[in-house]
């Protein structure tokens, strides 16, 4: 039997899961070959005991039990704590604080473990919180694939009710080159799979994926597996990578990174060519330049397209200020450029960075670059 060592979690969540308890089922990432990700590079893969998972789920019970108490103060619980207790009971206050609403399984797909350990850890989670509104995790499409329609089933009346898969892509093409381990097919039929289980399904679309070259077959690819999955939710992230990772390491083609421009054609292309489908799409990540982008389809669609066709019909001057003013804090949206006092300021960084529409993309890129260096945002 494994030891026990303490309450766990892991290095990640989706940001839409900020006030939920984070209950560690695996550590790190079965596959852990994606080219893109560096997250779990250095880690080695292991699954939890279920005993382990259990252990924490009564560590946080117990801890919320004592702070839900009249008598008891946080400080003075605090007090009386050892020094393995206080991640569990951190956990606790937090999600106590957070409404306790839901519950993130983590690491990278906690799909990958056996069906029948997933529905005991479920059932316990139930048994302990009966008040819980989500329970939800991520998973990697050919994880989903491999389970039984039925246990599947199983697992969403245990009370999983939101999956999050990265598609990243659809695009076969891309997914070979990036070494993401699963075919377009592969994405689809993982999400029919959810849906038709009763789970709600955040599929992800990595913008840049693809590079300059294959942006728009990216775009293009992606649509189309989206419009025959119909998910819950489409959510954008924004691939940030230092330039000595090699994308494509199998191949002779060389990544070639997409400037603003290109990467505002690849979402319209994406949003243009979505039929028939209910998703709402969101950019819910500070990293992404058009994080104004949150509607449902298709009532929102046009509305969508039109912050991407007005930032590429802007003149260059106009779309550096907002390139800069996004990633220094300045706007959000688009619409924060009628801010006079914001503008001066924002061209004042241009000034000092010597960043203008000539050298915009090769001056953004270099800095991000070295702000990854750094550890710090852009």
């Amino acid at each position: 039997m494994e030891r026990q060592n303490g309450f766990e979690q892991g290095p990640i969540r989706p940001p839409s899961e900020a006030s939920s308890l984070l209950l560690r089922v695996n550590r790190n990432c079965p596959w852990n070959r994606c080219t893109f990700c560096s997250i779990y590079k250095k880690s080695k893969f292991s699954i939890r005991s279920v005993e382990n998972v259990i252990h924490d789920i009564d560590s946080v019970y117990k801890f919320i039990t004592r702070l839900q108490d009249p008598g008891t103060t946080p400080a003075a619980l605090q007090r009386g704590l050892s020094p393995g207790e206080e991640p569990a009971f951190y956990a606790a206050y937090s999600w106590l604080q957070g409404g306790m609403e839901s519950i993130f399984l983590q690491d990278a797909d906690s799909l990958v473990i056996r069906p029948e350990d997933l529905l005991k850890i479920l059932c316990h989670i139930r048994s302990r919180f009966p008040g819980v509104k989500r329970i939800t995790s991520y998973a990697r499409s050919d994880s989903v694939a491999r389970i039984d329609d039925g246990m599947l089933k199983e697992i969403a009346a245990a009370g999983l009710n939101r999956i999050h898969i990265g598609m990243e892509t659809a695009s076969d093409t891309v997914l070979q080159l990036v070494r993401k381990g699963v075919t377009k097919e592969t994405h689809i039929a993982a999400g029919l799979k959810v849906k038709a289980a009763g789970i709600e399904l955040s599929e992800y679309f990595l913008i840049g994926l693809g590079g300059t070259e294959f942006s728009q077959l990216h775009a293009l690819e992606s649509a189309d597996a989206l419009n025959r999955i119909n998910p819950d939710f489409i959510r954008f992230r924004t691939l940030h990578l230092p330039d000595k990772i090699t994308l494509f390491p199998d191949s002779e083609t060389r990544y070639q990174w997409a400037p603003d421009l290109v990467l505002a054609y690849e979402i319209l292309t994406l949003i243009e060519h979505l039929h028939g489908i209910t998703s709402r799409m969101t950019s819910d990540h500070s990293y992404n330049l058009f994080q104004e982008i949150d509607g449902t389809m298709p009532q929102d669609q046009e509305r969508l397209a039109g912050v991407l066709r007005k930032f590429i019909a802007m003149d260059c001057e106009q779309q550096v200020l907002f390139q800069v003013g996004k990633r220094a804090g300045y706007f959000l949206r688009l619409g924060d450029m009628v801010a006079p006092g914001r503008m001066a300021q924002v061209r004042e960084i241009c000034r000092q960075s010597d960043i203008t529409p000539a050298n915009a993309d090769e001056r953004i890129h270099e800095i991000v670059q070295d702000r990854m260096r750094r550890g710090m945002p852009f």
